[in-house]
């Protein structure tokens, strides 16, 4: 594998960070052997394609690298398509409704200030550990039916899943990749267990929660398997906490970075929404996502075959200049915002609603209880080490 300064395909996605947009919307990175969708278009084209680009993509890793993989694809939504993907995803769109997201308001304020009480006198925090993390986790947790106090587990099994993507390729399979595949499998095996004693607990004893309320669904008449519900579960509580962690803290780390903004924030706090969906454009969470061609197809000037991997570069779309003016400019009054940070299509993600709402009640407690909070001069915040999410790792403050 060549490093990011060395080659220009996948790792291209990484320099929309530094302001330097790709030189074409469409690229084949032949060390990675995928192909990679930078533009806006291009990008909603396959999202909104999910004959064409199926999320599936599991069918196109090689049986070498798929070892422990197959058992937790049954009931992983993000990796269904059609009528089985709308199905289930149909079986928790009544868990985000606009109003059981709005009555969770109060729970969300109770639990920030309870996170935030435990360093309010210490003149620091790490806003990654103290906050951004455990609050979703938390909320996630509880919505599913699985202690909170679990968190520093699923905090492990979550991080070996985003560092297993530092670095990917099906061209150049180095038994390094191939050990840190292998090593996400077992975390994800781990978590996988621990979510199988709530299924079988709930099938006996059920209670009021999600996971009891997925035990007990049905679709097309027929109950969800164990695996469904545990997958399904899985997916829900590793990427219903992490978007929110990201999306927090880099609308924390956006408005440090630019005093005029945070000052105008502060002043107006009717400015806080539209500065967390300019941060979700500017640093966008999940910023890229993969499809799997099932026919060759045009796009962007190059001709995909059938079967080959593809991989939506969110972040990058999102600073697309065709679509958005001075893309690298900080502006939460851009207006129009269409950012696709959430994605689009059928795989929209699901807990936008809640993301955003956590987001907004934290910053605006934040902002209320430390007048003075600013990223802390003697230690630099560490970004994930992934090529598919931006985000801090670690982000320390002072007040």
């Amino acid at each position: 594998m060549t490093s990011v300064a060395d080659t220009w395909g996948i790792h291209e996605a990484q320099f929309w960070l530094r302001g330097q947009a790709p030189e074409a919307p469409v690229r084949y990175d032949p060390q990675a052997g995928l192909w990679c969708i930078f533009g806006y278009r291009e990008v909603q084209h396959v999202l909104a394609d999910p004959v064409t680009f199926s999320s599936n993509t599991q069918r196109l890793v090689p049986p070498e690298m798929r070892e422990g993989a197959d058992e937790f694809s049954e009931g992983n939504l993000i990796q269904m398509d059609a009528m089985g993907h709308k199905k289930l995803r149909g079986l928790i769109s009544h868990a985000f409704t606009p109003k059981v997201v709005a009555d969770m308001e109060p729970r969300i304020a109770a639990l920030t200030h309870e996170l935030l009480d435990a360093v309010a006198d210490g003149g620091r925090m790490e806003l990654v550990n103290d906050l951004a993390y455990p609050l979703p986790v938390i909320v996630i947790a509880e919505l599913l039916g699985v202690p909170a106090s679990d968190r520093d587990k699923f905090r492990d099994w979550g991080t070996a899943l985003m560092e297993s993507t530092q670095e990917f390729s099906f061209v150049d399979r180095t038994e390094a990749q191939s050990q840190r595949l292998k090593e996400a499998m077992q975390q994800v095996g781990k978590l996988s267990a621990y979510l199988r004693e709530h299924v079988l607990d709930r099938r006996e004893n059920p209670r009021d929660d999600l996971i009891t309320k997925l035990v007990q669904a049905e679709v097309g008449g027929e109950r969800l398997t164990d695996n469904e519900v545990v997958n399904f579960s899985n997916v829900l509580l590793i990427a219903g906490h992490i978007t929110t962690t990201m999306l927090l803290g880099n609308s924390v780390l956006c408005l440090d970075s630019h005093p005029e903004w945070l000052a105008r924030v502060r002043a107006d706090r009717g400015l806080v929404p539209a500065a967390i969906e300019e941060s979700l454009r500017y640093y966008s969470p999940f910023a890229g996502t993969a499809r799997a061609t099932t026919a060759e197809v045009e796009l962007g000037g190059e001709r995909i075959p059938a079967d080959s991997l593809v991989v939506t570069f969110l972040g990058v779309a999102n600073r697309d200049p065709k679509v958005f003016t001075d893309p690298d400019t900080f502006d939460p009054l851009r207006d129009p915002n269409p950012h696709m940070a959430f994605g689009r299509g059928a795989h929209f993600c699901i807990g936008a609603p809640l993301a955003r709402l956590e987001g907004r009640v934290a910053l605006n407690i934040l902002l209320d209880r430390f007048p003075d909070l600013r990223s802390d001069p003697d230690r630099p915040p560490r970004f994930l080490p992934s090529l598919s999410m931006t985000g801090p790792k670690e982000l320390p403050l002072v007040f």
